[in-house]
């Protein structure tokens, strides 16, 4: 195979499929193929690796760093990451936690290439629990097999192909899914439309679930827990809502050894067209609208309030608005009102 130097010593074989840390150099994946970052800076494990990854048709991009992999990860997303465990200068377990901990890449299996930390250590089981508790899903050992560790690369990549294949007809259903660990609050994995929905209404980290939501999720656990019916959690901001259902994974069930992992399948719905026609109908301000759709909703002062970010005195104030403005004297008679308007709006 006719191979050359590229920029930054790495090797490249003819058809450029080994990318470098030199910047602008990422490589354009072959029609269908699975991207592969292999992180190591040893010329030798390189060198045995590009050959056999080609050949097996993966486009496969290279950092010599632990700073350029993640890097790299975020923007490229490969399908799978290769990671030498004996990354000079940085801590190549520090990097599979930080792949791990960010949504964006937590779904992409990291397996470990490693050598034996010392010569006391017997079949090297230090680097191996260290890879699986940095969130590795695999650990192969120095010199690599290629035959072996293609054949490990295909099984972890049709896992991925099935959990992906999952998250898109979730999200192709409208279904917004994402799995959580009750024990540190850790998105596991999340569908595209469960992520926009939590940072829509709740910002903050992708990979850090809120913490109302974690709450909820242990009151519901332990309702679960002593066979209780399950309940359902409902978040307002102004007119929009998401409503979350809480299930138990099936693999794990309710073991609390598992870290609690549970599958959270949420739907968001907005009322603002509904409450925009309330006001017009009747007369009232926007604000005072969309006080009188959570009343309609059962909601107290104290909770429009926080629905809506002011106080429960403001809310009760803008009650004395609308009891005015429709000539009634009660908050019965006004969300009777408002709801006779929403029945005459969903008939026409």
């Amino acid at each position: 195979m006719l191979m050359r130097r590229a920029e930054g010593g790495a090797l490249l074989d003819s058809r450029q499929r080994v990318n470098t840390d030199a910047p602008g150099l990422l490589p354009s994946p072959r029609d269908g193929a699975e991207i592969l970052l292999v992180v190591s800076d040893e010329p030798e494990t390189l060198a045995l690796l590009q050959p056999a990854l080609d050949e097996a048709g993966y486009t496969v991009v290279v950092a010599r760093s632990g700073q350029t992999a993640l890097a790299l990860a975020a923007s490229v997303r490969p399908d799978i990451v290769l990671l030498d465990s004996e990354l000079p200068g940085a801590d190549a377990y520090e990097v599979a936690r930080r792949l791990h901990v960010d949504a964006s890449t937590a779904p992409i299996p990291v397996v470990f290439m490693a050598a034996p930390v010392a010569p006391s250590v017997p079949g090297e089981a230090a680097v191996v629990v260290a890879a699986f508790a940095a969130g590795g899903v695999d650990c192969v050992s120095k010199p690599i097999r290629p035959r072996e560790l293609l054949a490990r690369i295909a099984t972890h990549l049709q896992r991925t192909r099935a959990r992906r294949s999952a998250r898109n007809a979730l999200d192709a259903f409208g279904h917004a899914t994402l799995v959580v660990r009750e024990r540190d609050g850790r998105r596991l994995w999340q569908t595209a439309l469960a992520s926009s929905l939590l940072a829509e209404h709740f910002g903050g980290s992708p990979s850090a679930t809120p913490p109302e939501l974690m709450a909820w999720v242990a009151r519901e656990s332990l309702r679960r827990r002593a066979g209780a019916e399950p309940h359902s959690l409902t978040v307002a901001r102004g007119t929009r809502r998401i409503t979350f259902a809480l299930h138990a994974m099936p693999e794990h069930s309710f073991d609390a050894a598992s870290g609690g992992e549970w599958l959270i399948v949420m739907r968001g719905s907005d009322d603002g067209t509904i409450v925009e026609a309330i006001g017009v109908s009747l007369g009232i301000s926007a604000r005072e609208a969309e006080v009188l759709y959570w009343a309609v909703q059962g909601k107290s002062d104290d909770e429009i309030g926080e629905v809506l970010g002011t106080s429960a005195l403001r809310v009760t104030q803008h009650l004395d608005d609308i009891f005015g403005k429709l000539g009634v004297g009660t908050r019965g008679a006004a969300v009777a009102a408002a709801m006779q308007r929403v029945r005459a709006l969903a008939r026409g």
